[in-house]
């Protein structure tokens, strides 16, 4: 680690639950009859003396409801319960624009978007035709992020790109055209944020792919490259593992089930 660059603080925070899951619906050519493989979803706050990150902007209560998803907090609740007011945050890295990362966007007055410009044109372009390509975006989400083009509060990127040092984005793709993960300095070295890259830590250190998928050769290229980002394989973070909950600990006891630090090292 440069003694130059400050780490970022890292965290990882819980809004929402999936318990009636199937482990057949989180792995192409899965088992039916294995057990339950629920999901958590989650997004990121990096933080340090300079600059503030929120990493995705999760779902509100109109898509709990219609996906019947537990909706445990408003996503911008947990950002506040880190002692952060989302009405002041400047950047929002978009990671994907899945109604699960990329709703509640009114929640950040202030922010400029960080998105791909491959997942853009993805959202908005001839896939959306097959129902099938579109059933994991929402069309409110998609058209508020068009708003904000057209407001000026969006900041395209094409592949790899430092948005500031120590913290960079980087396309993917495979579970959708566009999507990127985060790569962020902190006390521990380079962690890796993979968001959906990886749902869980099974997809990626098995090799088996998660099903919602735009291209299954970039999805197992993209859990490759994970690796060649990250300090190590601990150093990567899945997207929805509820494992992320167990093997980092709270910033505080207040935040138990809530908030977990991801620049200390893992407990297990």
């Amino acid at each position: 680690m440069s003694a130059a660059i400050e780490p970022f603080n890292l965290f990882a925070i819980r809004y929402a639950h999936h318990a009636e899951r199937s482990a057949a619906e989180n792995f192409i050519g899965g088992d039916p009859h294995e057990g339950a493989s629920p999901l958590d979803y989650f997004v990121w706050v990096a933080q340090r003396s300079d600059r503030v990150f929120i990493v995705d902007t999760g779902f509100g209560e109109a898509q709990a409801r219609a996906r019947r998803r537990q909706l445990l907090r408003a996503p911008a609740a947990g950002v506040q319960a880190l002692g952060i007011d989302p009405a002041t945050v400047e950047d929002v890295v978009i990671t994907h624009l899945h109604y699960d990362h990329a709703g509640t966007l009114d929640a950040f007055p202030r922010a400029r978007f960080h998105l791909q410009d491959r997942e853009m044109q993805f959202a908005t372009g001839r896939c959306m035709c097959h129902p099938a390509m579109r059933h994991a975006f929402a069309v409110e989400d998609v058209t508020e992020m068009v708003r904000h083009v057209f407001a000026g509060r969006v900041a395209f990127h094409d592949g790899d790109d430092e948005l500031a040092a120590g913290f960079s984005v980087h396309r993917i793709g495979g579970h959708t055209a566009g999507i990127q993960c985060v790569r962020v300095l902190t006390r521990r070295g380079w962690v890796v944020l993979a968001s959906d890259t990886s749902h869980l830590y099974a997809n990626m250190e098995q090799g088996r792919p998660f099903p919602i998928v735009h291209n299954v050769a970039d999805m197992l290229d993209g859990h490759r490259r994970l690796h060649q980002l990250a300090a190590s394989a601990r150093h990567i973070v899945p997207g929805h593992d509820p494992l992320v909950m167990q093997r980092y600990r709270p910033p505080g006891r207040e935040l138990e089930g809530v908030a977990v630090r991801l620049d200390a090292e893992p407990a297990g």
